[in-house]
């Protein structure tokens, strides 16, 4: 399973229908886990806008509504990993922008509100720019076996992330950490959990198809990987979480579905090169989709809900 070189890489099969659907599932889960979430955190902290600390954990675990939400979360990343099976990232993450739809669409049902004008112009412009970025993702995309120096190489950037954030942390908690803080950083480990998911999945595939089972030094690579999923995902929950006592769910969600998939396209393309060979109109496209969903996204989370 030695792959070092990108001239060593091997083409692996998609199947980007089988991909997209799951990951519209997961999206659904993610929505309505992310509601059952917000509820079971503002009852077990009563309403304190404070951050979460292991008795506040504690109490979400004796939540039944928290509990359930955490259930439909869980499968939710079951079901994007699944998709990243079929599929490669760049072409699954971002369909994690339409699970912002659905909360708008849970938000009309629970608080019994027909949405305004503003709202289903900014749902039109979300799923057109949704369908136009992964259209061309699915189109263009491909998937190939990771070497050892792209796996080694996004391990880095996670650990210069995870320095960089807790230094930050340490530099903003003299002045107080700002709500939106703890959103960015719950969809940024998010998508290194994503990432780290599918180098893994990749690493699966390859041995797979060159039946290649030995087990030898690389495999430490894949090892660390875990470890880095295992790290990305505790900081993910943890700053969600935390992100759900000091703001509204759609702001929550509005930050998972755009920073989550922007980081995991970025490296999708920088690092895994899904995107090579790719059309020079192929990335015109990718930017000005990517920026209508962003809008878009900002825009629902802004007229939807109130902040806490």
């Amino acid at each position: 399973m030695h792959a070092d070189t990108p001239g060593d890489r091997m083409e692996l099969s998609s199947f980007p229908i089988i991909g997209i659907a799951l990951a519209v599932l997961s999206a659904a889960l993610l929505t309505v886990g992310n509601h059952l979430q917000s509820v079971g955190v503002e009852r077990a902290s009563r309403g304190s806008s404070t951050s979460l600390g292991a008795a506040g954990f504690w109490a979400l675990a004796r939540t039944p509504v928290w509990l359930l939400g955490s259930v439909l979360f869980g499968l939710a990343i079951l079901a994007q990993l699944a998709a990243l099976a079929f599929a490669p990232l760049i072409v699954v993450q971002p369909v994690g922008v339409i699970a912002l739809v659905f909360a708008s669409a849970l938000t009309a049902v629970v608080t019994r509100r027909r949405p305004s004008s503003a709202e289903i112009v900014a749902i039109l412009v979300a799923v057109a720019s949704l369908a136009a970025f992964v259209g061309v993702a699915a189109a263009v995309s491909v998937q190939t076996t990771i070497t050892d120096r792209e796996l080694i190489l996004i391990l880095i950037i996670l650990l210069v992330v995870l320095t960089v954030t807790f230094a930050g942390l340490a530099l903003l908690r003299r002045h107080g950490i700002p709500p939106v803080v703890y959103v960015v950083l719950g969809g940024l480990f998010a998508g290194f959990v994503a990432t780290l998911g599918k180098t893994v999945i990749l690493r699966v595939q390859t041995a797979w198809a060159s039946r290649d089972f030995s087990i030898d030094d690389t495999n430490l690579l894949t090892i660390a990987c875990l470890v880095g999923i295992a790290v990305a995902g505790a900081l993910s929950i943890y700053f969600v979480q935390t992100a759900h006592t000091v703001s509204n769910p759609q702001t929550v969600v509005a930050g998972l579905t755009i920073v989550d998939p922007f980081v995991a396209v970025i490296l999708g393309i920088t690092v895994l090169g899904e995107a090579v060979g790719a059309p020079l109109w192929s990335f015109g496209v990718f930017a000005v989709a990517g920026a209508g969903a962003m809008w878009a996204v900002w825009r629902l989370a802004s007229i939807t809900q109130p902040s806490r």
